[in-house]
């Protein structure tokens, strides 16, 4: 049994819990790392292991929103229990356009967008993405507070300068949470079949590596009207039937091939499902943290210095 190997497995692991569920792609970090630290295995268990190791980090959303997410649950009231069916029908009807066209194309994928300047590329267009739709959301908080603001001076008609300093502080507040708090769908409970479907069909985008997954469905829900805080769970919901399908059919793909797990591959593939169910409980936990009070900007800064690392660096070793 080679122990480096497994805790090579440990920091894939890690390194899947944190990036699946932050909007910054856990392939381009993979890929990245496995540049410097690769995990010595045939292509088929590689090729394999990225997607499969995936069912650890699903495991942990259906851990912490297993109240929220079981139907059965005797604690539910009627109107709950058949609220929870509806969410699920909205999961399902929404993970079909990513299915449809996906699963025909997974094998031309795999081979032809694969490239790392074609996963550097999407990090760096869909940061610029995610910043230009948090700079937009401010905008048009800023004109709607201005708008509200100029309405009540001329109700209110105040007096003194300390007053009117007062009001022009209260219009100059666009912080994050104010810039949220605007969004039309503010609970799951308010997601419609429209938006569902809607966010449904951004993920199609998430089929081109380095996109990230969770990065297509949020900046998908943040369009829609969403809340931060909605998007990100309703992206959570998604990845369960799309991350068990993906690692279902790469399993199926490895063994119809003719492949079998030694002793040793069985090791590395259970201890980085194992850290990346760990590490992506307290991922999760973060980022419905984070997104309370903050936007997704620092995310979008992130992918485009990521991507033109990656650029970078793959440039230079073709050169060299």
């Amino acid at each position: 049994m080679n122990l480096l190997q497994i805790a090579l497995s440990a920091l894939y692991g890690l390194v899947e819990g944190i990036t699946e569920w932050l909007p910054i792609s856990s392939t381009g970090h993979m890929l990245l790392l496995s540049q410097f630290l690769p995990l010595h295995a045939s292509d088929d268990f590689w090729n394999m292991y990225l997607v499969v190791i995936q069912l650890g980090a699903i495991l942990a959303v259906c851990v912490l929103f297993f109240r929220e997410l079981n139907p059965f649950s005797r604690r539910k009231s009627a109107p709950e229990r058949s609220f929870t069916w509806s969410l699920w029908a909205k999961i399902v009807v929404a993970c079909v356009p990513a299915a449809a066209i996906g699963l025909p194309l997974d094998n031309w994928i795999e081979q032809h967008l694969g490239s790392p300047f074609v996963i550097a590329a999407a990090l760096i267009v869909y940061g610029v993405v995610f910043i230009g739709i948090e700079s937009s959301r401010e905008r048009k908080a800023a004109q709607l507070s201005l708008a509200t603001a100029g309405k009540g001076a001329m109700r209110a008609r105040p007096r003194g300068a300390a007053h009117f300093a007062a009001s022009d502080a209260d219009v100059a507040q666009t912080s994050s949470e104010l810039v949220d708090a605007d969004a039309p769908i503010q609970s799951i409970q308010e997601l419609s079949w429209k938006t569902a479907i809607g966010i449904g069909l951004f993920q199609v985008l998430s089929i081109v590596p380095g996109t990230s997954r969770s990065g297509s469905t949020i900046i998908g829900g943040l369009l829609l009207g969403c809340s931060r805080a909605v998007a990100a769970e309703f992206t959570f919901y998604l990845a369960i039937p799309v991350m068990f399908g993906a690692s279902a059919l790469r399993l199926v793909k490895y063994f119809m091939k003719g492949n079998t797990f030694s002793a040793q591959e069985t090791a590395v593939l259970l201890v980085g499902c194992a850290v990346a169910f760990l590490v992506s409980l307290a991922a999760i936990r973060f980022l419905m943290g984070f997104v309370k009070k903050h936007d997704f900007k620092p995310f979008g800064w992130y992918r485009i210095v990521l991507g033109l690392v990656v650029m970078a660096f793959f440039a230079v070793t073709m050169l060299g």
